[in-house]
């Protein structure tokens, strides 16, 4: 039985996309686009309002539970491709975990006199332990507690915005400021993860009450809505409080906007609410992410003992996750997790775009607008990875790790595990 309606559907988009991913992200931002901060976020939610094309043909056509994972193996078949990729975006929420842990535990810092990297390394793993626990215990609790949250962290932001307003210096805001057009691009292409999150419409979409309908504007409103949101966030930030201020206080920046127009008490308020959010978000990806494991070891191309559950809990998924998470969160700073975690998604949606133009005439799509969508993505892919090859190689040498591991993955374990290597067509 269909039971969410529009208001539900656009709410999963924006609980998915604001979750932690702006309380992290915008420090990086700044440090890149400076004045043009919200030009960097602008650009950013242009690439992924093209991406949302093709995931609402792809919707309307296969309104399935896995989303993503069933519109590839849709377009490509049972293959070396479709198997890697499942287990790419598996290994991509672990980044979004440990992105989260890690906003979390920079915000979570700031309450503490004296700060040291053990105190860090306790709060990213408290960050990510204690949502386990509750995903082990109380998988309810998960769902039943998102909604109020995400009202919570997106009526924060507004009040932010709405507070902030008059104290924003334009001056700061002018193209004196701003950085050059590829460093722009590039902070755009760093914070795409902050974007991260509209997918998960379609995980939803055999729910949604009237989907014809409501599928396209639960995806098109709610990516307006966040940029809309992030945009009008960026310019109060980089408005009201100096480029010296933000740098200093980079992995909380958001705390800091709140500053001028609310005083400590905004910096307390907002710091709390970023420890709520990126809990939540940690929470809700934990169950998400233990459950694609189960999904995807149902179809075999994940090992069974991730089919493990007890009580409708997935628990060797989200065992297995908290530990990884664990792993990445505690060897990877924010900048890093950054790029990674956008540069996985942004490949992930061109391969999605790639899916949706090969299906086009199934879905009824527009090979003009997927054409777009599909070099948007690589561009913004292929500029993350040069801006940060030059920059940042550990960062590239991650994310080509990653992109080695699903292959050798899927390899390994179609051959010698599934036993169905040539049977399958590669």
């Amino acid at each position: 039985m269909r039971s969410i309606g529009l208001l539900g559907a656009i709410s999963i988009g924006i609980g998915g996309m604001v979750g932690g991913g702006i309380f992290a992200v915008l420090g990086e931002a700044v440090s890149l686009a400076h004045g043009a901060t919200a030009i960097a976020f602008a650009i950013a939610g242009l690439v992924a309002i093209f991406t949302a094309y093709s995931y609402v043909k792809l919707s309307l056509a296969y309104q399935s539970r896995g989303g993503t994972v069933t519109f590839i193996d849709k377009a490509f078949g049972d293959n070396i491709l479709s198997g890697s990729v499942n287990f790419m975006l598996w290994l991509s929420y672990l980044v979004t975990i440990s992105l989260y842990a890690t906003a979390f535990a920079s915000y979570g810092a700031t309450f503490f006199t004296h700060q040291s990297l053990f105190l860090t390394h306790i709060l990213i793993s408290s960050a990510i332990i204690l949502p386990a626990i509750i995903n082990l215990v109380s998988a309810s609790f998960v769902g039943k507690s998102e909604t109020i949250i995400v009202v919570i962290k997106v009526s924060l932001l507004i009040l932010v915005i709405a507070v902030g307003a008059s104290y924003v210096d334009t001056s700061r805001l002018s193209s004196d400021h701003w950085s050059g057009p590829l460093s722009i691009v590039v902070a755009g292409m760093v914070i795409f993860v902050a974007y991260e999150g509209f997918e998960l419409i379609a995980n939803s979409a055999e729910d949604i009450k009237d989907p014809e309908k409501n599928l396209p504007r639960a995806f098109y409103l709610s990516v307006v809505i966040v940029i809309l949101l992030y945009i009008a966030i960026s310019i109060i930030t980089v408005g009201s409080v100096s480029e010296e201020v933000l740098m200093k206080a980079k992995d909380y920046a958001l705390a800091e906007a709140a500053k001028p127009a609310l005083g400590h008490t905004g910096f307390i308020i907002v710091a709390s609410a970023a420890l709520l959010s990126t809990f939540s978000a940690i929470n809700a990806t934990i169950y998400g992410n233990a459950r694609l494991g189960y999904t995807i070891a149902k179809e075999g191309q994940l090992p069974k003992l991730l089919m493990d559950s007890k009580k409708d809990v997935p628990f060797n998924g989200v065992l297995y996750t908290t530990l990884f998470s664990l792993i990445l969160a505690n060897t990877i700073d924010l900048t890093e997790i950054a790029i990674i975690g956008s540069a996985s998604f942004l490949l992930l949606f061109f391969i999605v775009n790639i899916s949706a133009y090969r299906l086009r005439v199934k879905i009824h799509a527009s090979a003009f607008i997927l054409l777009v969508s599909s070099i948007l993505t690589l561009l913004a892919l292929i500029t993350l990875m040069f801006h940060t090859y030059t920059s940042n190689p550990r960062a590239v040498v991650i994310f080509m790790a990653f992109i080695i591991i699903s292959l050798l993955f899927e390899l390994i374990y179609g051959r010698f595990i599934r036993g169905s290597f040539f049977n399958r067509e590669y």
